[in-house]
This record gives structure tokens, C-alpha cells and sequence, in this order.
């Protein structure tokens, strides 16, 4: 599959009293390759079939004067690295306004990459670890279930890292424990439409509003290989063919982008291998967390959302001057055109993030990540020249 890319849409001025620098980023993906002739109409998925009414935006409070973005047939807010410090059951301010605001866009699925509570501390007794997911409960997956909102998330290294030990043990067996049994408690019910549950809350499918979703345990830097089957298979599925656009999410990123995070073990191992596989079933997006910085960009054929966080811990990208921010993304969705539109919101200002501010492309230690509008053709001699320079 080819990709029709780099469509967007700016917007000037103001809006509702916001400083709108840029609003809306479209990419388009559409094959150019022939196609055979259909003989009979596509399986629709059977999300599409059973299509519930578009939600509507609620009037929740502190929303007043809030862009919304035009709608698409899909609408996923995007969240990333809730956590606070190791042990922590409180959270920062903008975790909480992000998940009171929520209803404001009328989301289908509200999709996290990953970091819902702060552990990975092998001293931290049970007990606290119980308490930070009670307090995850609290604070965003109850309310997202009193909203009647879908919830599908992928574990962090700070969730139930899948780190080893020389003797091939896992170093965080009890963060993974209580992290099976708060996800398998049925009152946690995330409410996604599960295609294949059998290794949830660590890897699974879902498939909602003709959207086929697949998770994978990217919590450290290898992704086992068992799991790599059991990927190839599931988007060999019928349902997952079916689906008019396939999102994978992990919490780790194939590509490092930010500032500290450009280590051995803070990225995917065998990231080209990994992207390759995605590519070969048509995945449309890669969604991850972890390096704490917000970055719309794509390798070869694969979109890659590196999601902001909202939690403690900002972090710069490699390239560029940018501040770190604090940002929520919301994904509208064309099933038809299979055209994702992205509108990225600064959670302390509440003003929109302006991708045309970002940089145009990342160098990192395992290779380049270019901005979702741009062209590897229309790279400068400059900027085919840059390159990567460690951040430690």
C-alpha cells in the first residue's frame, strides 16, 4: 500500500477567544497500485453494520468557548503517561481536567498508550501498588465508564513492565499481577467490542466504528516473539480485513524522539523489522507513548502518533526549540477515504498545538521520523544531511 499523503488544513486567527495557530492536520491514505475489480460489495465490518448514533458534545463545564473539530465517522481522543512519581496515587492537574473534559468531544474510544499509574518499583509493597490502580479508577476509568465511554489502552513500563532478568524472570512480576487483576476485575470492564481477549490487559484486539485496534506489549524494548505471531495472525484476520482502517498501539515508540530518551531500551529493538510487519498488513498508525513529547509523524508507509503526556515529566524533542507541552489529541476518523485528522490541544493553555512549529523531521539513533505533512522528496540537502546527535 501506497499513501496519498500530507494533506492538511490550517486555520488562522482566533477562535472563541483561543490563539489559533493551526488547527487540523489531514493525512490521506489511499492506494495507488491497481486494484481487482470487485465482484460483490466489501464485508462491512460488523461495527459499521450495527453503527450507533454519533455521539453529541456534552455542555461540561470549563469547555466554554473550546474548539471543536469538524466530525469525523470515528472519533478517538488520544491520552498518554498519566503517572505521577514512582508510588504515587495523586495526579497532576491536567490528567484530571483532560478526563473531565472528555464528554465535551463525544469520543467513540478514548485510546491510552500506556503509563496509567506509577509503578515499576520492585521495593513498593502490594498494597500500594493496589492502591495506585484504585486511584486510577478514580480518577479516569470510572468516570469514563459513568460517561459510557470506551476505554482501550495498551501497558507501560510504569503499568506492568515486561523487563527481564538475567535468568529470564520478569523483574516486575507483581506490578503485572496487580495489573491482570485490576483489568480482569469485571467491574473494570473497559467496554471495548474484544475480537481477541485471551492475553488482556498485556495484548488483545477490539474493534469499534469500523476501526479494527490491535495492542501489544511494548512495555520494554522487546516485543516477545510469540506475540509477533499472534500479531501476524490477528491482522491476517477476516475481521481485521474487514475493518476500513487498522491502528496498532504499544507503549514504547519504534523511533526515539525525545530529549533523554534516545537510549538502548528506551525504543522498540528490531524497529524497521516491526514497522515492516505492520506495513505488510496495511496498518494505518502506530500509536505510543513513553517519550513524553507530542510528535504527528510517519516512516515509509506507516503513520506514527508519538502522544503527548499528561502526567509529570515533559520532555523536548531531539530537533527543534519547542517547549515541552502537555497535550490531548483528538483522531477524527474517515472510513471512506481512510483519512485521519488530527487536532492536538495544549492541556495547561488550552490553546491548539501547531504542527507547522514542529520539526520537519527527526533524527534519531535508529533513524529518522518525518512530520506527518512532509515528503522524504521534499527534504532540503540540509536536511537530508542532519545527523543524529546523543542527547545524554
Amino acid at each position: 500500500m501506497s499513501l496519498k499523503r500530507r494533506q492538511f488544513l490550517m486555520l488562522g486567527g482566533a477562535v472563541s477567544g483561543f490563539s489559533l495557530a493551526l488547527l487540523v492536520n489531514r493525512l490521506t491514505a489511499s492506494s495507488t497500485e491497481p486494484q481487482p475489480v470487485a465482484t460483490e460489495a466489501p464485508t462491512p465490518s460488523p461495527t459499521a453494520e450495527a453503527a450507533e448514533p454519533t455521539p453529541v458534545s456534552q455542555n461540561v463545564p470549563g469547555s466554554e468557548g473550546l474548539f471543536n473539530p469538524p466530525r469525523g465517522d470515528a472519533r478517538i481522543v488520544v491520552v498518554s503517561d498519566l503517572n505521577s512519581q514512582y508510588g504515587s496515587t495523586d495526579y497532576e492537574p491536567e490528567v484530571d481536567k483532560a478526563i473531565s473534559l472528555i464528554p465535551f468531544w463525544a469520543p467513540n474510544l478514548v485510546l491510552c498508550s500506556g503509563d496509567m499509574v506509577a509503578g515499576q518499583d520492585a521495593f513498593l509493597p502490594r498494597a500500594q501498588v493496589e492502591a495506585m490502580w484504585a486511584a486510577f479508577d478514580q480518577h479516569v476509568a470510572a468516570p469514563l465508564r459513568n460517561a459510557s465511554i470506551p476505554y482501550g489502552f495498551t501497558v507501560g513500563n510504569h503499568d506492568a513492565s515486561g523487563a527481564l532478568a538475567s535468568d529470564g524472570t520478569l523483574l516486575y512480576q507483581q506490578d503485572r499481577d496487580v495489573a491482570a487483576a485490576y483489568w480482569n476485575n469485571p467491574s473494570h470492564n473497559p467496554g471495548v467490542e474484544f475480537v481477541d481477549r485471551a492475553g488482556f490487559p498485556f495484548y488483545y484486539t477490539f474493534q469499534q466504528n469500523g476501526v479494527f485496534f490491535l495492542t501489544w506489549d511494548a512495555s520494554s524494548a522487546i516485543v516477545p516473539q510469540e506475540q509477533l505471531d499472534w500479531a501476524e495472525q490477528s491482522l491476517e484476520s477476516e475481521v481485521a480485513k474487514a475493518a476500513r482502517l487498522r491502528i496498532v498501539v504499544g507503549h514504547l515508540p519504534l523511533y526515539a524522539i525525545s530529549v533523554g530518551r534516545d537510549e538502548s531500551g528506551e525504543y522498540l529493538n528490531r524497529a524497521d523489522e516491526l514497522r515492516a510487519l505492520m506495513e505488510r498488513h496495511n496498518v494505518h498508525t502506530y500509536v505510543s507513548g513513553h517519550h513524553h513529547s507530542y510528535y504527528p509523524g510517519h516512516r515509509g508507509q506507516l503513520e506514527l502518533l508519538h502522544s503527548g503526556i499528561l502526567g509529570s515529566g515533559t520532555r523536548p524533542l531531539l530537533n527543534g526549540n519547542l517547549a515541552p507541552q502537555k497535550t490531548l489529541t483528538v483522531i477524527d476518523v474517515s472510513l471512506e477515504s481512510q483519512e485521519t485528522t488530527y487536532t492536538t490541544y495544549d492541556m495547561r493553555t488550552m490553546e491548539l498545538v501547531d504542527m507547522q512549529q514542529l520539526p520537519r523531521l527527526i533524527v534519531g539513533p535508529n533513524g529518522m521520523v518525518l512530520r506527518r505533512d512532509v515528503n522524504e522528496a521534499d527534504l532540503t540537502a540540509e536536511e537530508r544531511s542532519l545527523q543524529y546527535i546523543p542527547s545524554y
